[in-house]
């Protein structure tokens, strides 16, 4: 008998390497699963996520609890007082540009009242126009 018909016989007689190979055969199927594979897939967005929102609150200027409202306000107003009230200052947690319509820097406040007006305001006189589909004609 050859060395390596000896070590063969020896290897695949034993019941401890019979069952050492079901085990292996056995983990890579599972691993290999559509089912295993397609939850890893669709777990990879919220993974991504996890792991941003993670490195932004350790590397934020700002508090944990304030970093984390500033975050939120990134939803606009209505999602951020649902957590904490406003108004937000600029250059404080929970102000964006784009949350202060006025620019006033001050973000989620309270709307300011217009000043109410004694007079109707004027309506423009609209020339008369005619429509065809999606082109505008005005008549001269």
């Amino acid at each position: 008998m050859s060395p390596r018909n000896l070590l063969s016989t020896a290897f695949s007689g034993e019941p401890a390497a019979a069952r050492r190979r079901k085990r292996a055969e056995t983990l890579r199927k599972r691993a290999l699963s559509p089912l295993r594979i397609l939850t890893m897939v669709l777990m990879l967005p919220v993974t991504t996520i996890g792991i941003a929102v993670g490195v932004y609150l350790r590397t934020s200027e700002f508090e944990r609890e304030e970093a984390t409202v500033h975050l939120i306000a990134l939803a606009g107003c209505s999602a951020v007082e649902s957590f904490v009230r406003g108004p937000f200052y600029e250059g404080q947690p929970g102000y964006h540009r784009r949350n202060d319509p006025d620019g006033d820097g001050i973000a989620c406040g309270a709307p300011v009242p217009s000043p109410v007006q004694d007079t109707p305001p004027k309506q423009a006189e609209v020339p008369a126009s005619r429509t065809v589909g999606n082109a505008k004609f005005l008549r001269p």
